[in-house]
Protein backbone atom coordinates (compact mmCIF):
# COMPACT_ATOMS: atom_id res chain seq x y z
CA UNK A 1 0.00 0.00 0.00
CA UNK A 2 1.65 3.35 -1.57
CA UNK A 3 1.74 6.53 1.19
CA UNK A 4 -0.98 7.99 -0.55
CA UNK A 5 -3.58 4.99 -0.14
CA UNK A 6 -2.74 4.73 3.18
CA UNK A 7 -3.24 8.33 3.69
CA UNK A 8 -6.64 7.57 2.05
CA UNK A 9 -7.57 4.59 3.98
CA UNK A 10 -10.16 4.67 6.69
CA UNK A 11 -13.12 2.21 8.30
CA UNK A 12 -15.81 3.13 5.43
CA UNK A 13 -13.16 2.29 2.89
CA UNK A 14 -12.17 -1.02 4.96
CA UNK A 15 -16.03 -2.05 5.02
CA UNK A 16 -15.95 -1.39 1.27
CA UNK A 17 -13.27 -3.72 0.27
CA UNK A 18 -14.58 -7.05 -1.56
CA UNK A 19 -18.51 -6.42 -0.39
CA UNK A 20 -17.80 -6.25 3.08
CA UNK A 21 -20.29 -5.35 5.56
CA UNK A 22 -20.89 -4.01 9.08
CA UNK A 23 -22.49 -7.81 9.24
CA UNK A 24 -19.10 -9.00 9.07
CA UNK A 25 -18.15 -6.93 11.98
CA UNK A 26 -20.61 -8.13 14.10
CA UNK A 27 -19.62 -11.13 13.59
CA UNK A 28 -16.04 -10.79 14.88
CA UNK A 29 -17.89 -8.44 17.86
CA UNK A 30 -20.07 -11.60 19.06
CA UNK A 31 -16.87 -13.86 19.54
CA UNK A 32 -16.82 -16.13 16.30
CA UNK A 33 -13.72 -14.09 15.37
CA UNK A 34 -12.42 -13.17 18.53
CA UNK A 35 -8.36 -12.95 18.31
CA UNK A 36 -5.75 -12.70 20.65
CA UNK A 37 -6.14 -12.46 24.52
CA UNK A 38 -8.27 -10.13 26.62
CA UNK A 39 -5.27 -8.00 27.26
CA UNK A 40 -4.49 -7.59 23.86
CA UNK A 41 -7.55 -6.62 23.04
CA UNK A 42 -7.70 -3.88 25.89
CA UNK A 43 -4.65 -2.74 24.51
CA UNK A 44 -5.92 -1.66 21.06
CA UNK A 45 -8.79 -0.42 22.68
CA UNK A 46 -7.67 3.37 23.27
CA UNK A 47 -10.02 3.48 26.47
CA UNK A 48 -7.05 4.53 28.63
CA UNK A 49 -7.20 4.34 32.18
CA UNK A 50 -5.25 2.73 34.68
CA UNK A 51 -3.83 -0.46 33.11
CA UNK A 52 -3.57 -2.34 36.73
CA UNK A 53 -7.27 -0.65 37.51
CA UNK A 54 -8.76 -2.55 34.31
CA UNK A 55 -6.67 -5.86 35.05
CA UNK A 56 -5.36 -6.57 38.85
CA UNK A 57 -8.71 -4.36 39.82
CA UNK A 58 -7.96 -0.86 42.46
CA UNK A 59 -5.10 -1.91 44.68
CA UNK A 60 -5.51 -2.94 48.64
CA UNK A 61 -8.76 -1.50 50.90
CA UNK A 62 -8.06 1.25 52.88
CA UNK A 63 -9.46 0.67 56.27
CA UNK A 64 -12.60 2.60 56.94
CA UNK A 65 -12.50 4.69 60.04
CA UNK A 66 -15.87 4.64 60.69
CA UNK A 67 -15.79 0.39 60.61
CA UNK A 68 -18.49 0.49 57.92
CA UNK A 69 -16.72 -0.56 54.39
CA UNK A 70 -13.44 -1.18 53.31
CA UNK A 71 -12.82 0.08 49.64
CA UNK A 72 -9.65 0.71 47.86
CA UNK A 73 -7.77 4.53 48.13
CA UNK A 74 -9.51 7.24 46.44
CA UNK A 75 -13.12 5.48 46.30
CA UNK A 76 -15.96 7.00 49.18
CA UNK A 77 -19.40 5.99 50.35
CA UNK A 78 -22.56 7.39 51.46
CA UNK A 79 -25.43 5.26 53.17
CA UNK A 80 -28.33 6.45 51.59
CA UNK A 81 -31.02 4.11 52.96
CA UNK A 82 -31.19 2.47 56.49
CA UNK A 83 -33.88 0.19 57.71
CA UNK A 84 -36.50 1.77 59.89
CA UNK A 85 -36.38 5.35 58.88
CA UNK A 86 -39.03 7.20 56.92
CA UNK A 87 -40.05 6.63 53.77
CA UNK A 88 -40.97 9.56 51.62
CA UNK A 89 -44.84 8.30 51.18
CA UNK A 90 -45.10 7.38 55.10
CA UNK A 91 -44.35 4.59 57.22
CA UNK A 92 -41.16 3.07 58.18
CA UNK A 93 -38.66 1.54 55.25
CA UNK A 94 -38.86 -2.16 55.87
CA UNK A 95 -35.78 -4.94 56.70
CA UNK A 96 -33.93 -7.36 54.91
CA UNK A 97 -32.78 -5.33 52.03
CA UNK A 98 -31.80 -7.87 49.07
CA UNK A 99 -31.72 -7.86 45.22
CA UNK A 100 -31.81 -4.44 43.52
CA UNK A 101 -31.64 -2.89 39.81
CA UNK A 102 -31.10 0.49 38.85
CA UNK A 103 -32.64 2.39 36.10
CA UNK A 104 -32.30 6.04 34.84
CA UNK A 105 -34.66 8.32 36.03
CA UNK A 106 -35.68 12.33 35.03
CA UNK A 107 -32.91 15.42 35.80
CA UNK A 108 -29.82 12.61 35.33
CA UNK A 109 -31.20 10.77 38.76
CA UNK A 110 -31.47 7.01 39.23
CA UNK A 111 -34.36 4.79 40.27
CA UNK A 112 -33.52 1.48 42.35
CA UNK A 113 -35.70 -1.06 43.05
CA UNK A 114 -35.14 -3.04 46.13
CA UNK A 115 -36.41 -6.17 47.22
CA UNK A 116 -37.07 -6.95 50.62
CA UNK A 117 -36.61 -10.62 52.00
CA UNK A 118 -39.52 -10.70 54.67
CA UNK A 119 -41.81 -13.66 55.27
CA UNK A 120 -44.91 -13.66 57.94
CA UNK A 121 -43.44 -11.45 60.94
CA UNK A 122 -41.18 -8.19 60.84
CA UNK A 123 -40.44 -5.13 63.21
CA UNK A 124 -40.20 -3.26 59.69
CA UNK A 125 -42.75 -5.19 57.36
CA UNK A 126 -43.22 -3.77 53.62
CA UNK A 127 -46.73 -2.38 54.06
CA UNK A 128 -48.70 -1.72 50.89
CA UNK A 129 -51.79 -0.21 49.70
CA UNK A 130 -52.25 -2.77 47.20
CA UNK A 131 -51.06 -5.95 48.30
CA UNK A 132 -50.69 -9.62 46.90
CA UNK A 133 -51.71 -11.21 50.35
CA UNK A 134 -52.33 -8.93 53.84
CA UNK A 135 -50.79 -11.62 56.16
CA UNK A 136 -47.11 -11.26 54.89
CA UNK A 137 -44.34 -8.60 54.99
CA UNK A 138 -42.45 -9.29 52.13
CA UNK A 139 -42.32 -6.69 48.87
CA UNK A 140 -40.36 -4.05 47.58
CA UNK A 141 -39.63 -0.34 47.54
CA UNK A 142 -37.62 1.95 45.22
CA UNK A 143 -35.16 4.85 45.75
CA UNK A 144 -35.05 8.05 43.16
CA UNK A 145 -31.01 8.96 43.95
CA UNK A 146 -29.87 12.45 42.86
CA UNK A 147 -26.81 13.21 40.62
CA UNK A 148 -25.21 13.89 43.92
CA UNK A 149 -26.07 10.49 45.66
CA UNK A 150 -29.23 12.24 47.55
CA UNK A 151 -32.40 10.51 47.96
CA UNK A 152 -35.41 12.05 46.37
CA UNK A 153 -38.07 9.85 46.99
CA UNK A 154 -38.18 6.46 48.57
CA UNK A 155 -41.81 4.40 48.89
CA UNK A 156 -43.15 1.19 48.47
CA UNK A 157 -43.41 -0.56 45.03
CA UNK A 158 -44.97 -3.94 45.44
CA UNK A 159 -46.26 -5.81 48.93
CA UNK A 160 -47.37 -8.53 50.37
CA UNK A 161 -45.66 -11.53 48.60
CA UNK A 162 -42.33 -13.73 50.62
CA UNK A 163 -38.97 -13.95 50.74
CA UNK A 164 -38.20 -11.37 47.89
CA UNK A 165 -34.67 -12.72 47.44
CA UNK A 166 -33.91 -11.57 43.82
CA UNK A 167 -34.50 -10.72 40.62
CA UNK A 168 -33.65 -8.82 37.40
CA UNK A 169 -34.45 -5.91 35.59
CA UNK A 170 -36.30 -5.74 32.11
CA UNK A 171 -35.27 -4.05 29.53
CA UNK A 172 -38.06 -1.60 29.22
CA UNK A 173 -37.95 -0.32 33.14
CA UNK A 174 -39.42 -2.80 35.25
CA UNK A 175 -38.01 -4.87 37.53
CA UNK A 176 -39.42 -8.86 38.15
CA UNK A 177 -38.74 -9.60 41.89
CA UNK A 178 -38.95 -13.24 42.78
CA UNK A 179 -40.10 -15.43 45.82
CA UNK A 180 -37.93 -17.98 47.36
CA UNK A 181 -40.13 -20.03 49.03
CA UNK A 182 -41.82 -23.88 48.40
CA UNK A 183 -45.56 -22.17 50.45
CA UNK A 184 -48.89 -22.79 48.71
CA UNK A 185 -50.02 -20.06 47.21
CA UNK A 186 -46.58 -18.19 46.68
CA UNK A 187 -43.13 -19.00 44.82
CA UNK A 188 -43.58 -16.66 41.86
CA UNK A 189 -42.53 -13.90 39.90
CA UNK A 190 -43.92 -10.59 39.73
CA UNK A 191 -43.20 -7.49 37.48
CA UNK A 192 -42.38 -4.14 39.49
CA UNK A 193 -43.20 -0.79 37.82
CA UNK A 194 -41.48 2.33 39.52
CA UNK A 195 -42.75 4.73 37.72
CA UNK A 196 -46.50 3.19 38.79
CA UNK A 197 -46.31 1.72 42.13
CA UNK A 198 -48.44 -1.37 43.51
CA UNK A 199 -50.44 -1.13 40.54
CA UNK A 200 -51.86 -4.61 39.55
CA UNK A 201 -49.41 -5.53 37.82
CA UNK A 202 -47.38 -5.83 40.83
CA UNK A 203 -50.23 -7.91 42.53
CA UNK A 204 -50.07 -10.42 39.80
CA UNK A 205 -48.34 -13.55 40.15
CA UNK A 206 -46.57 -14.77 36.54
CA UNK A 207 -47.98 -18.15 36.99
CA UNK A 208 -46.44 -19.58 33.84
CA UNK A 209 -42.80 -18.55 34.91
CA UNK A 210 -43.27 -21.52 37.07
CA UNK A 211 -44.51 -21.68 41.12
CA UNK A 212 -40.77 -22.73 43.41
CA UNK A 213 -38.19 -21.36 44.89
CA UNK A 214 -36.99 -18.31 42.56
CA UNK A 215 -33.96 -17.00 43.07
CA UNK A 216 -33.06 -14.68 40.41
CA UNK A 217 -33.41 -14.07 36.72
CA UNK A 218 -32.71 -11.65 33.85
CA UNK A 219 -34.01 -10.82 30.04
CA UNK A 220 -32.10 -11.58 26.98
CA UNK A 221 -33.06 -7.99 25.17
CA UNK A 222 -32.59 -9.84 21.58
CA UNK A 223 -35.35 -12.26 22.36
CA UNK A 224 -37.50 -11.70 25.26
CA UNK A 225 -36.50 -15.01 26.49
CA UNK A 226 -36.28 -14.89 30.22
CA UNK A 227 -33.56 -16.96 32.25
CA UNK A 228 -34.02 -17.83 35.62
CA UNK A 229 -31.94 -19.40 38.59
CA UNK A 230 -33.90 -21.92 41.55
CA UNK A 231 -32.07 -21.28 44.87
CA UNK A 232 -33.24 -25.06 46.31
CA UNK A 233 -30.62 -27.04 48.34
CA UNK A 234 -29.09 -29.71 46.86
CA UNK A 235 -31.53 -29.91 43.85
CA UNK A 236 -31.58 -26.04 41.84
CA UNK A 237 -32.33 -26.33 38.12
CA UNK A 238 -31.70 -23.36 35.59
CA UNK A 239 -34.87 -23.04 33.78
CA UNK A 240 -35.78 -19.97 30.55
CA UNK A 241 -39.49 -19.05 30.31
CA UNK A 242 -40.34 -18.53 26.48
CA UNK A 243 -43.08 -15.58 26.16
CA UNK A 244 -46.01 -15.78 24.04
CA UNK A 245 -45.46 -12.29 23.76
CA UNK A 246 -42.30 -11.33 23.29
CA UNK A 247 -42.71 -7.14 23.09
CA UNK A 248 -40.07 -5.19 25.27
CA UNK A 249 -43.36 -4.00 27.66
CA UNK A 250 -44.79 -4.20 30.98
CA UNK A 251 -47.34 -6.68 31.21
CA UNK A 252 -46.14 -8.93 28.37
CA UNK A 253 -44.59 -11.55 30.28
CA UNK A 254 -48.38 -11.86 31.76
CA UNK A 255 -49.37 -13.06 28.55
CA UNK A 256 -48.38 -16.61 28.95
CA UNK A 257 -45.71 -18.64 28.01
CA UNK A 258 -43.23 -21.98 28.30
CA UNK A 259 -41.65 -22.89 30.63
CA UNK A 260 -38.34 -25.05 30.17
CA UNK A 261 -35.47 -26.99 32.31
CA UNK A 262 -31.96 -26.77 31.18
CA UNK A 263 -30.52 -30.47 30.24
CA UNK A 264 -27.51 -32.43 28.82
CA UNK A 265 -29.15 -34.85 26.59
CA UNK A 266 -26.27 -37.49 26.51
CA UNK A 267 -26.21 -37.03 30.53
CA UNK A 268 -29.57 -37.44 31.63
CA UNK A 269 -29.65 -36.50 35.55
CA UNK A 270 -26.16 -34.97 35.40
CA UNK A 271 -24.86 -33.42 38.71
CA UNK A 272 -23.29 -30.19 37.83
CA UNK A 273 -20.72 -30.22 41.03
CA UNK A 274 -18.57 -32.82 38.39
CA UNK A 275 -17.70 -30.49 35.76
CA UNK A 276 -14.55 -28.37 35.84
CA UNK A 277 -13.66 -24.93 35.31
CA UNK A 278 -13.64 -24.30 31.78
CA UNK A 279 -15.09 -27.47 30.55
CA UNK A 280 -18.21 -26.49 28.24
CA UNK A 281 -21.30 -28.58 27.17
CA UNK A 282 -24.39 -28.05 24.88
CA UNK A 283 -27.60 -28.40 26.60
CA UNK A 284 -31.19 -29.24 25.69
CA UNK A 285 -34.50 -27.69 27.12
CA UNK A 286 -37.40 -29.75 28.21
CA UNK A 287 -40.76 -28.80 28.73
CA UNK A 288 -41.87 -28.59 32.35
CA UNK A 289 -44.92 -27.83 34.50
CA UNK A 290 -44.62 -24.75 36.28
CA UNK A 291 -46.88 -25.38 38.95
CA UNK A 292 -44.51 -28.50 39.82
CA UNK A 293 -41.22 -27.17 37.96
CA UNK A 294 -38.62 -28.72 40.27
CA UNK A 295 -40.25 -31.91 40.60
CA UNK A 296 -40.75 -32.06 36.47
CA UNK A 297 -37.61 -31.04 36.08
CA UNK A 298 -35.86 -34.04 38.29
CA UNK A 299 -38.32 -36.51 36.53
CA UNK A 300 -37.35 -35.60 33.11
CA UNK A 301 -33.56 -35.67 34.00
CA UNK A 302 -32.87 -32.00 33.88
CA UNK A 303 -29.19 -30.51 35.12
CA UNK A 304 -29.06 -30.66 38.93
CA UNK A 305 -27.14 -27.73 40.00
CA UNK A 306 -26.25 -27.51 44.02
CA UNK A 307 -27.95 -23.97 44.98
CA UNK A 308 -28.22 -21.79 42.30
CA UNK A 309 -28.06 -17.93 43.29
CA UNK A 310 -27.74 -14.42 41.70
CA UNK A 311 -27.73 -13.67 37.47
CA UNK A 312 -27.01 -11.11 35.15
CA UNK A 313 -27.15 -10.93 31.44
CA UNK A 314 -25.22 -8.91 29.50
CA UNK A 315 -23.11 -8.62 26.10
CA UNK A 316 -24.75 -12.01 24.80
CA UNK A 317 -24.21 -14.16 27.44
CA UNK A 318 -26.10 -14.91 30.50
CA UNK A 319 -24.41 -15.44 33.94
CA UNK A 320 -25.41 -17.33 37.73
CA UNK A 321 -23.75 -18.15 40.76
CA UNK A 322 -23.96 -21.19 42.26
CA UNK A 323 -23.39 -20.30 45.70
CA UNK A 324 -21.76 -23.68 47.90
CA UNK A 325 -20.93 -26.13 44.61
CA UNK A 326 -17.59 -26.83 43.48
CA UNK A 327 -14.65 -29.49 45.15
CA UNK A 328 -14.41 -27.03 47.95
CA UNK A 329 -17.95 -25.66 48.73
CA UNK A 330 -16.51 -22.39 47.78
CA UNK A 331 -18.92 -21.48 45.18
CA UNK A 332 -19.07 -21.49 41.00
CA UNK A 333 -19.76 -19.34 38.19
CA UNK A 334 -21.43 -20.38 35.21
CA UNK A 335 -21.36 -18.61 31.81
CA UNK A 336 -24.55 -19.47 29.61
CA UNK A 337 -24.28 -18.24 25.50
CA UNK A 338 -28.02 -18.68 23.66
CA UNK A 339 -26.34 -17.86 20.44
CA UNK A 340 -24.51 -21.64 20.36
CA UNK A 341 -26.40 -23.07 23.38
CA UNK A 342 -23.56 -23.82 25.31
CA UNK A 343 -22.76 -23.71 29.45
CA UNK A 344 -19.51 -23.04 30.49
CA UNK A 345 -18.14 -23.45 34.04
CA UNK A 346 -16.70 -19.99 33.82
CA UNK A 347 -14.85 -20.23 37.47
CA UNK A 348 -14.40 -22.15 41.23
CA UNK A 349 -13.59 -20.97 44.10
CA UNK A 350 -10.54 -22.94 45.31
CA UNK A 351 -9.51 -20.57 47.74
CA UNK A 352 -11.80 -18.51 50.48
CA UNK A 353 -9.32 -15.57 50.24
CA UNK A 354 -10.97 -15.26 46.07
CA UNK A 355 -14.06 -16.39 46.29
CA UNK A 356 -16.52 -17.71 49.16
CA UNK A 357 -20.54 -18.37 48.85
CA UNK A 358 -21.02 -15.79 45.85
CA UNK A 359 -24.62 -14.30 45.69
CA UNK A 360 -25.83 -11.27 43.87
CA UNK A 361 -23.65 -10.36 40.52
CA UNK A 362 -23.50 -7.79 38.17
CA UNK A 363 -21.41 -7.22 34.99
CA UNK A 364 -19.60 -4.10 35.54
CA UNK A 365 -19.64 -0.56 32.82
CA UNK A 366 -16.11 -1.81 31.78
CA UNK A 367 -16.58 -5.87 31.40
CA UNK A 368 -15.42 -7.15 34.69
CA UNK A 369 -18.03 -9.59 36.60
CA UNK A 370 -18.25 -8.54 40.13
CA UNK A 371 -20.01 -10.53 42.87
CA UNK A 372 -20.93 -9.97 46.59
CA UNK A 373 -20.78 -13.10 48.89
CA UNK A 374 -23.36 -14.82 51.57
CA UNK A 375 -20.66 -16.73 53.72
CA UNK A 376 -19.54 -16.67 56.86
CA UNK A 377 -17.39 -13.84 58.72
CA UNK A 378 -17.03 -10.41 56.89
CA UNK A 379 -18.42 -10.39 53.52
CA UNK A 380 -16.69 -9.19 50.28
CA UNK A 381 -17.42 -7.12 46.72
CA UNK A 382 -15.33 -9.08 44.35
CA UNK A 383 -14.41 -8.70 41.01
CA UNK A 384 -13.46 -11.43 38.23
CA UNK A 385 -11.91 -10.07 34.96
CA UNK A 386 -12.33 -11.68 31.22
CA UNK A 387 -8.90 -13.97 31.80
CA UNK A 388 -10.39 -15.28 35.14
CA UNK A 389 -8.21 -12.88 37.88
CA UNK A 390 -10.04 -11.83 40.76
CA UNK A 391 -9.93 -8.80 42.77
CA UNK A 392 -11.27 -7.38 45.55
CA UNK A 393 -13.45 -4.28 45.87
CA UNK A 394 -14.93 -4.21 49.22
CA UNK A 395 -15.44 -5.76 52.48
CA UNK A 396 -18.14 -5.33 55.14
CA UNK A 397 -16.49 -4.92 58.23
CA UNK A 398 -19.52 -3.45 60.05
CA UNK A 399 -20.87 -6.89 60.75
CA UNK A 400 -21.17 -10.34 59.17
CA UNK A 401 -24.31 -9.92 57.15
CA UNK A 402 -24.30 -10.59 53.71
CA UNK A 403 -23.93 -8.06 50.79
CA UNK A 404 -26.74 -8.00 47.97
CA UNK A 405 -28.09 -6.10 45.06
CA UNK A 406 -24.77 -4.64 43.02
CA UNK A 407 -25.56 -2.84 40.14
CA UNK A 408 -24.16 0.66 38.55
CA UNK A 409 -25.95 3.88 37.64
CA UNK A 410 -26.58 4.07 33.97
CA UNK A 411 -23.71 6.65 33.73
CA UNK A 412 -21.07 3.68 35.26
CA UNK A 413 -20.12 6.70 37.74
CA UNK A 414 -21.90 5.37 41.09
CA UNK A 415 -22.20 1.64 42.22
CA UNK A 416 -24.60 0.75 44.84
CA UNK A 417 -25.38 -2.39 46.69
CA UNK A 418 -27.12 -3.38 50.63
CA UNK A 419 -26.21 -4.68 53.51
CA UNK A 420 -28.90 -6.57 54.32
CA UNK A 421 -29.58 -6.96 57.90
CA UNK A 422 -29.42 -4.31 59.28
CA UNK A 423 -30.59 -3.06 55.76
CA UNK A 424 -28.59 -0.36 54.97
CA UNK A 425 -28.34 1.17 50.98
CA UNK A 426 -24.56 2.36 49.85
CA UNK A 427 -23.54 4.29 47.25
CA UNK A 428 -20.29 4.38 46.08
CA UNK A 429 -17.91 6.57 44.02
CA UNK A 430 -14.73 6.91 42.83
CA UNK A 431 -12.01 6.03 40.12
CA UNK A 432 -14.15 3.85 38.58
CA UNK A 433 -12.95 2.46 35.03
CA UNK A 434 -14.39 4.14 31.98
CA UNK A 435 -17.06 2.11 30.05
CA UNK A 436 -16.06 -0.43 27.34
CA UNK A 437 -18.60 -2.44 25.54
CA UNK A 438 -15.76 -4.38 23.56
CA UNK A 439 -14.54 -5.58 27.19
CA UNK A 440 -18.04 -6.33 28.05
CA UNK A 441 -18.05 -8.14 24.54
CA UNK A 442 -15.18 -10.30 25.08
CA UNK A 443 -16.61 -11.21 28.75
CA UNK A 444 -19.72 -12.69 27.50
CA UNK A 445 -17.94 -14.69 24.74
CA UNK A 446 -15.87 -17.91 25.12
CA UNK A 447 -12.89 -18.45 22.73
CA UNK A 448 -13.86 -20.00 19.39
CA UNK A 449 -12.59 -23.41 18.55
CA UNK A 450 -8.64 -22.97 17.11
CA UNK A 451 -9.58 -24.11 13.73
CA UNK A 452 -11.96 -20.86 13.71
CA UNK A 453 -10.38 -18.18 14.98
CA UNK A 454 -7.83 -16.37 12.58
CA UNK A 455 -4.29 -16.65 12.41
CA UNK A 456 -2.69 -12.73 13.57
CA UNK A 457 0.78 -12.22 12.58
CA UNK A 458 3.06 -9.55 14.26
CA UNK A 459 2.88 -7.91 10.68
CA UNK A 460 -0.62 -7.94 11.18
CA UNK A 461 -0.72 -6.67 13.98
CA UNK A 462 1.71 -3.78 13.49
CA UNK A 463 -0.78 -3.03 10.53
CA UNK A 464 -3.44 -2.44 12.43
CA UNK A 465 -1.67 -0.59 14.93
CA UNK A 466 -0.48 1.64 12.29
CA UNK A 467 -3.57 2.67 10.27
CA UNK A 468 -5.71 2.66 13.85
CA UNK A 469 -7.96 -0.44 13.56
CA UNK A 470 -8.66 -2.91 15.84
CA UNK A 471 -6.98 -6.66 14.89
CA UNK A 472 -9.78 -7.82 13.83
CA UNK A 473 -10.66 -5.62 11.51
CA UNK A 474 -7.17 -6.05 9.99
CA UNK A 475 -7.60 -9.45 10.27
CA UNK A 476 -10.82 -9.49 8.13
CA UNK A 477 -9.52 -7.16 5.72
CA UNK A 478 -6.48 -9.94 5.69
CA UNK A 479 -9.24 -12.45 5.22
CA UNK A 480 -11.08 -10.93 2.37
CA UNK A 481 -8.15 -10.36 0.16
CA UNK A 482 -6.37 -7.16 1.14
CA UNK A 483 -2.72 -7.30 0.55
CA UNK A 484 -1.27 -6.50 4.09
CA UNK A 485 1.97 -4.14 4.05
Amino acid sequence: MNSQNKKNFNRRDFLKVGGMSTAAITLGATGLLSVGSAQQVLAKSGNGGNSKAMFNGYGPLVKDPNGIMDLPKGFQYRIISNEGDKLSSGGSIPANFDGMASFSGKHHSTILVRNHELGANSVHPVEGKNPYRKDVCGGTTALVVGANNEVLDEYVTSSGTIRNCAGGGTPWGTWLTCEETLEVGHGYVFEVDPHNPENKLSKTPIKEMGAFSHEACDVDPSTGIVYLTEDQWGQSFFYRYIPNDPQPKPGALQKGGKLQAAAIEEKPHADIDGFNPGQTFGLVWKDVDPEKANLDADAKGCLKFFRLEGSYFKGGAFWFSDTGAGEKGLGQIYRYIPATNTLELFYEGRSASKMQSPDNICITPWGDLWFVEDGSGHDRIVGITPDGEVYVFGENVFNSSELAGPCFSADGNTFFVNVQSPGMTFAIWGPFARRNSGRQRHMAHASPPQQLAPQVSDKLMAFAEREGISQLEAAALHRHGMPIL
